[in-house]
């Protein structure tokens, strides 16, 4: 019976003990593939085995015969966590790179669009009157340098500046038409508060406001959405992986090469779950970032049709054009109405003037919108497919069944199924250790700034103005989320809101207090203690 147990027990120990190489050989195997693969990588061989040694010492790699020495194995983790980060960078770099062209194709168009409308309205005055818009050039070009700087991401209030130069042209414009008259300021002044009853430009003013506004606001919106979307692309990137992902990672790309496997590439299922574990945060982006490109594509819709950029901007040199018209087709009928609103005009001498119409210049060109909405589209998966990117293209083989393929402990099937996308779904991960009670604040950061734009993109659709400041938590403004440097920096911004983590305490601070009050209540009763033992020891 005895002899029968030995020989069980011999039996398990060499079905346990790990083979090497999948040569099925007991004879110890060369490392002259690693030595070759890690001298390439710029380490040094000193210390590197010729042949396969005994894997006690490994902390990361399955412990069988190893050509891998604990040594080898810090160097070839280091490098399997510089290239994991390399490929995370470089996949963000490419949506960076997507939407920086949007951006600066959107914001060169916008611009080009200012810049050829006020050359327009210069263009639209006929000879005649040309002294008119000489005289009001400040007035024009404040107008269009007041609509820069509010697409800038300026702190205007665009209603306000629009009425600002209605209520400086009424005045400009009354005054030139009245030259027969001493017109003081004080009497300018009442002209202009009597302008929203005796709308001396027709319903121009009004219409062009609320098309205007409509327009700059979905314009502003959408270029900080295209900035503050790149921003988040740019930091979350640069999230560190964690310790145990790192672990992982080096598990499933150069442990194989330690067991002697170089050819057998990660299986599949096994790269999603490691990958799905190491981006579990990024991949909580998912349902904030998707809400930030719904929004983004709805309020480009509103550049299309009849309150599209091209058709408002370009149509502007014309509304303008027909209101000084309208008033100065009507002057007399509008110094009629001035004059009963307010006080008799002092008589200098008398003119009559003149009834000019206005020739609006068409625009030479038309500008398309270089808008390609395909591209807000394809961005909306990229946190939840970012695993099985960086999988199918650059780590694991593509063949699901593979047999044959690194499962992180030898050349076999991986059994264990996929795990779901984001944090929550990770506590059953079998590659990757995880504590889902304790996200990553920076991507937590990014997940509010997302919430902020798109609620803000939500209001610009439905033609709210908002209030653009800066969103940097990177306060020397080192870098934006759409240029390498700072020139192109130019889009508005938010103000991220303190999301710090909290401060913890295994108590509360109150306690310390209560701690320290209690030793000293106890204080008398020592003494007294002490005081009684000295007494007896006298006595005695």
């Amino acid at each position: 019976m005895m002899d029968f147990a030995v020989v069980i027990a011999l039996v398990l120990c060499a079905l346990t003990v790990p083979g090497f190489g999948d040569t099925g050989s007991g004879k110890a195997q060369s490392c002259s593939d690693i030595r070759q693969f890690y001298n390439g990588n710029g380490f040094s061989l000193k210390g590197v085995p010729q042949s396969e040694i005994s894997g006690e010492h490994l902390r990361i790699c399955p412990q069988g015969y190893t050509c891998c020495t604990s040594v080898m194995e810090d160097s070839l983790s280091n490098l399997s966590r510089t290239e994991m980060q390399g490929l995370i960078r470089d996949a963000g770099r490419a949506l960076q790179a997507s939407l920086n062209g949007q951006y600066k194709a959107f914001d060169d168009y916008l611009l080009e669009l200012l810049n050829r409308s006020e050359v327009v309205l210069q263009e639209s005055y006929p000879p005649v009157l040309g002294f008119l818009y000489t005289q009001n050039t400040r007035v024009f070009s404040d107008l269009y340098t007041e609509l820069r700087r509010y697409y800038r991401g300026s702190n205007i209030n665009i209603e306000e500046a629009l009425n600002e130069f209605w209520a400086r042209l009424l005045e400009r414009l009354f005054k030139g038409a009245n030259g027969q008259y001493l017109i003081g300021d004080d009497y300018l002044e009442c002209v202009s508060k009597q302008s929203e009853t005796l709308r001396p430009f027709g319903d121009t003013p009004r219409d062009l406001k609320l098309k205007v506004t409509r327009t700059f606001v979905a314009a502003r919106s959408f270029v900080q959405g295209l900035v503050i979307s790149g921003e988040v692309v740019r930091k979350v990137s640069q999230v560190p992986l964690s310790p145990e992902c790192v672990r992982a990672i080096m598990k499933m790309t150069y442990c194989r090469h330690c067991r002697g496997v170089p050819s057998a590439r990660p299986c599949a299922n096994y790269c999603a779950n490691v990958l799905k574990g190491c981006l579990a945060n990024h991949a909580d982006l998912d349902t904030e970032w998707r809400n930030l490109a719904d929004a983004m594509l709805q309020v480009a819709n509103r550049f299309e049709g009849a309150s599209s950029v091209n058709v408002v901007f370009l149509s502007l040199p014309k509304r303008i054009s027909e209101a000084i018209t309208t008033m100065m087709d009507n002057i007399d009928t509008f110094n009629t109405k001035v004059s009963t609103a307010v006080s008799t005009l002092t008589h200098k001498t008398r003119t009559r003037t003149h009834t000019y119409r206005y020739t609006t210049a068409s625009p030479h060109f038309i500008i398309l919108l270089p808008i390609k909405l395909i591209r807000l589209r394809d961005m909306q998966s990229y946190w939840v497919s970012l695993p099985s990117t960086l999988c199918s293209d650059r780590v694991a083989t593509r063949a699901q069944g593979d047999d044959k393929c690194w499962n992180g402990m030898a050349r076999a099937r991986y059994l264990p199924e996929v795990m779901g996308d984001g944090l929550a779904s990770q506590i059953n991960n079998p590659e990757v250790e995880i504590d889902i009670t304790k996200p990553d604040m920076t991507i937590r950061q990014q997940i509010m700034q997302l919430k902020i734009m798109t609620n803000r993109l939500r209001n610009a659709f439905n033609g709210n103005d908002v209030d653009f400041q800066d969103t940097s938590d990177d306060v020397s403004g080192s870098g934006s989320g759409m240029c390498a440097d700072d020139n192109c920096a130019r889009g508005p911004r938010l103000m991220a809101p303190n999301t710090d983590r909290p401060k913890l305490y295994a108590y509360p601070p109150e306690n310390k207090k209560v701690v320290k009050a209690s030793a000293n209540h106890n204080l008398p009763f020592i003494a007294l203690y002490l005081l009684s033992l000295v007494t007896l020891l006298l006595r005695r």
